[in-house]
């Protein structure tokens, strides 16, 4: 289904030097930092997690221009986050395709997508339908497992004023004592859970069953195989058994990576470890469509 504009409108591009560190400006209608200069490298995108904004990646941007200085690097904000419009539609596929359009307004061809927690699910779904070098999956397990019956459950509390305790209680178990004080701050404050982004973007978590909501993860690792993607796992802690089985017989070229010390939040803890793995994916030639 193609994607569609939220209701703010599209933005014209606002010009100016790229040269010098991050420049905020729209793409595609999105907000963005976009740094770096035109050059043969693999672009990068950068997707930040729910209720979030692209200010989660400043870490990683400082980092990736610390090891390839110049390489270009676009840090969006998803539909309905940030400085981005709210989404006709918060649907994995519908969003994919409203990133490509920021993608392909920014000037990026086939980018290594990078993408934390809902980013890292919008990552896989944008590499099963457009042009990609490579994925990197920060903490994103692609099977519901308990989430999927929890959220059902509390279906009713996430629909009521209280929905926030519900928010609460699942960052409660994210690990964010783990974080350095100042990541802390930032997982704490620069956050917006808004009722309306958790039941849009949970919304295909609650209305559809597990077995088809994996057998649609399956369909998306398959056209990412077939097309030679490389995928690339960073995990907050080791991922249980069962999980990393599925994956790797999903993906047998899948590289995992656990980056511990900052629960599901491994971007803000090792941005310099995270940077290195961005930088040394989707080098190989050229992969994808």
């Amino acid at each position: 289904m193609p994607g569609r504009r939220g209701g703010a409108g599209r933005h014209r591009r606002r010009k100016g030097d790229e040269t010098g560190g991050a420049q905020q400006r729209h793409f595609g209608g999105l907000a963005a930092d976009r740094q770096g200069t035109d050059d043969d490298r693999p672009p990068v995108v950068l997707l930040h997690g729910l209720t979030y904004d692209r200010s989660q990646w400043a870490p990683t941007l400082r980092a990736l221009d610390s090891l390839e200085p110049g390489r270009r690097v676009l840090a969006l904000d998803l539909p309905g986050h940030g400085g981005s419009p709210a989404g006709d539609s918060y649907a994995t596929g519908d969003v994919a395709d409203v990133l490509h359009e920021a993608v392909t307004d920014a000037g990026f061809d086939r980018p290594v997508v990078v993408g934390h927690s809902l980013g890292g699910a919008l990552a896989t779904v944008y590499a099963s339908r457009h042009p990609t070098r490579a994925v990197v999956n920060v903490d994103q397990p692609l099977l519901l497992g308990p989430f999927g019956e929890l959220l059902r459950r509390n279906e009713p509390v996430l629909r009521s004023s209280d929905y926030l305790q519900l928010w609460n209680s699942l960052l409660a178990g994210m690990g964010i004592d783990q974080l350095p004080a100042a990541a802390q701050e930032v997982v704490r404050t620069a956050t917006t859970p808004r009722q309306d982004l958790l039941l849009g973007y949970w919304n295909e978590i609650l209305v559809t069953a597990d077995e088809a909501f994996t057998e649609q993860r399956v369909r998306e690792l398959e056209r990412i195989r077939l097309l030679g993607i490389p995928y690339h796992y960073a995990a907050g802690s080791e991922p249980p058994p069962p999980y990393r089985r599925w994956l790797e017989s999903m993906l047998p070229d899948v590289t995992i990576d656990v980056l511990p010390g900052g629960g599901h939040f491994p971007h803000l803890a090792k941005p310099a470890e995270l940077a290195r793995i961005i930088t040394g994916v989707g080098t190989g030639g050229p992969a994808g469509r």
